[in-house]
This record gives structure tokens, C-alpha cells and sequence, in this order.
């Protein structure tokens, strides 16, 4: 009963907001009334969600998607974005206006209220919201959910950002980046035979004690990168080990993520670890922080592999070439010049 006076409530705030707006967007036919086409774009979970003109009004509740919509050139058209804004670096530094936008909650705490009372033309949600993103949808609110939880999904979202938001061409832009940049890493670490390459163990950003399995994005980073998986598990999220697990894996790297709340000090210096060959040989880092979680698929996660690479393979490829590329990306994406200096490992 409480759920049916929920929703029964938010059409009645729908209904007095379409009174504030002009026109309808539920239009079925191809040509709305104004001349704007209706756009059917199929979302990364296969909804069917329609979109009437091209969308000014942006909303992503999403630290990936709206990322991507700074780099696909639709940071002026966000009205809102997700919470904890502050701790995005690449916000202040790309579209510092963002700071300032109301924020619709977590995917754990989503403002469905919140979210409708900013008159959103397209909302944008990470899977775990399809509840919100239905009910968004039955209120004649677009909402797409992404998925971009793997390389190949990734750019399917960028594409579908790229089509449902009418940034195509830039969307386009940096597929094509994607390509090149895989096809020259792969180029790069083709030399190096695969039985012998460095077993790399990925950390989890709340414990070093949980780590990305194969069907993560972060396993295809470190194979991108020339090395191998070192947890070797089966899985899609982030998967909990003992000491004794880890300490039979026995990486050879240890990578701990850019938004990690624990430092490289902490595993050097923890007792139980001390037989490791990563701890023994000094092979602890940690990710830069200072512009985004490269470990994460957000648009710029190839530098997250480039940066992989020199660190298991710096005679093939330097940290010079690493900034050259890093400054290079943020400039044409972003419009943004960097500070190459914080790139280190």
C-alpha cells in the first residue's frame, strides 16, 4: 500500500510540473508537435526508452556517465548530477560549474523527488537504479540505465550517451581513441611472451583484501597492459579473500586503486604479508588520484592502462610518454590543461 501511495504521489507531482513546462514529451508519433523527431535508443539492460528532440536538460545520477558527459561535451546541459561532487577532481577541473548543481543521492539513497523537480529531458542511471529509472519512464520521464561495468561496455555507453544526448560525433571521437589506443598497446606489449608475463593483483578501494575478479574492467586493464590477472576468480564485482588466499596467489604487483582509503605504507607494513613477492621487491603502487580513477571504466580509463604499462613494462614504455598522452587526452576531451607532474607510481 505504501509503495502504490508513492507512486501515485509522484505522478501527481508530474502532472503539476507539466503544467509549468511547455509542451508533452509522451508523444508516440515520429514528429512532435514543435518539429523535434523522437529518438528510440535501446539502454545497456535493452529498455526501449524514447526521447523527444535533442536534450537540454540533463540529469546523471552517476560519477561514470557524468564524466562522460563532460568529455562528450554536454557538461552545460547537466541540471543535476549524483552526490559527493567534491571528491571528483576532474569536476573542479573540467566544469567547475558542476560543483554547484543540486545533487539527486547515491544509487543507494536515490532523490527520486529531486531528480523529477529539475524538469530533466534525459536522466541518466547506473543499473542498480532501474526501479527509479521505470518509475521515471511511467512518469514520461526518459531514463536510461548504464552498465559499464566491463572494457566492451563501456563503449557501448559512451555510443549510447553519444546517440540518446545528440553527441554523436564526439562520441565518435573517442571510440575511435579507444581503438588506437588499444591497438597500440597491444602492439607495444606484443613482444612479451604470455606465459612469462608479471602477475598482477588488483586491490579493492575499501581493502586490500578484496580483489577484481576476471569479468572486471580492471582484469582487462592489467591484460591490456601486458600483464595477468593474479587473483585468476571467476566473477563480475569485487570478490573477498583471506591472508591465506592472498598469500597463495602471491602477486608479483600489487595495484591499489586511486580512490583507496589505505596507502602502499599500509601493505608494506602489514606483518602478514610480509612473504609476499610484491611486498618483498617493493612492487606496491598506488594509482594516481589527482584527475580520476583510472582503474575505473570512465572515459579516460585508457590512461589507466598506459599508466599499468609503464609501470610493469617502463623499458617499453615511459612515464614521459604517459604524460605526453595523459596531457593530450584531457586537452582534447576536456579541454583542460593537466599538471603531467602529479603522474607518478
Amino acid at each position: 500500500m505504501r509503495k502504490q501511495k508513492t507512486k501515485i504521489y509522484l505522478i501527481a507531482i508530474l502532472l503539476v510540473l507539466s503544467l509549468c513546462t511547455c509542451g508533452g514529451k509522451n508523444a508516440p508519433s515520429p514528429d512532435s508537435g514543435d518539429g523535434d523527431k523522437v529518438l528510440i535508443v535501446t539502454d545497456q539492460v535493452g529498455r526501449k526508452v524514447e526521447i523527444s528532440g535533442t536534450p537540454e536538460r540533463i540529469v546523471s545520477g552517476y560519477y561514470i556517465s557524468s564524466s562522460a558527459c563532460i568529455a562528450l561535451g554536454l557538461a552545460d546541459k547537466l541540471v543535476g548530477i549524483e552526490a559527493r561532487a567534491s571528491t571528483r577532481p576532474i569536476y573542479a577541473l573540467a566544469a567547475p560549474s558542476l560543483l554547484e548543481l543540486p545533487n539527486v543521492g547515491t544509487a543507494r539513497e536515490f532523490n527520486l523527488e529531486a531528480c523529477i523537480a529539475l524538469h530533466p529531458d534525459l536522466v541518466i542511471l547506473p543499473l542498480r537504479l532501474r526501479d527509479a529509472a521505470d518509475t521515471l519512464a511511467e512518469l514520461g520521464i526518459p531514463a536510461i540505465l548504464v552498465n559499464p561495468e566491463s572494457y566492451a561496455e563501456l563503449l557501448e555507453m559512451v555510443a549510447l550517451l553519444g546517440e540518446a544526448a545528440g553527441a554523436a560525433e564526439i562520441a565518435n571521437r573517442l571510440l575511435d581513441y579507444y581503438e588506437l589506443s588499444t591497438i597500440g598497446i597491444e602492439t607495444t606489449v606484443a613482444v612479451l611472451p604470455y606465459a612469462n608475463r608479471t602477475s598482477v593483483y588488483m586491490c579493492g578501494v575499501s581493502s586490500y583484501l578484496t580483489t577484481a575478479p576476471k569479468g572486471m574492467y580492471q582484469s582487462v586493464m592489467i591484460e591490456l597492459a601486458g600483464g595477468m590477472n593474479a587473483s585468476n576468480l571467476d566473477g563480475d564485482s569485487w570478490a573477498e579473500i583471506s591472508y591465506e588466499q592472498l598469500l597463495a596467489i602471491n602477486p608479483e604487483v600489487m595495484v591499489i586503486p586511486a580512490e583507496a582509503s589505505y596507502n602502499v605504507n599500509a601493505i608494506m607494513g602489514d606483518a602478514q604479508l610480509q612473504r609476499l613477492s610484491a611486498v618483498l621487491n617493493g612492487k606496491v603502487y598506488k594509482m594516481p588520484a589527482d584527475f580520476e580513477a583510472w582503474d575505473s571504466p570512465v572515459p579516460s580509463c585508457m590512461l589507466g592502462a598506459r599508466w599499468l604499462l609503464n609501470v610493469l613494462h617502463e623499458d617499453l614504455y615511459s612515464m614521459d610518454s604517459l604524460r605526453q598522452e595523459a596531457a593530450a587526452f584531457y586537452r582534447e576531451f576536456y579541454g583542460i590543461e593537466i599538471n603531467t607532474a602529479l603522474i607518478v607510481k
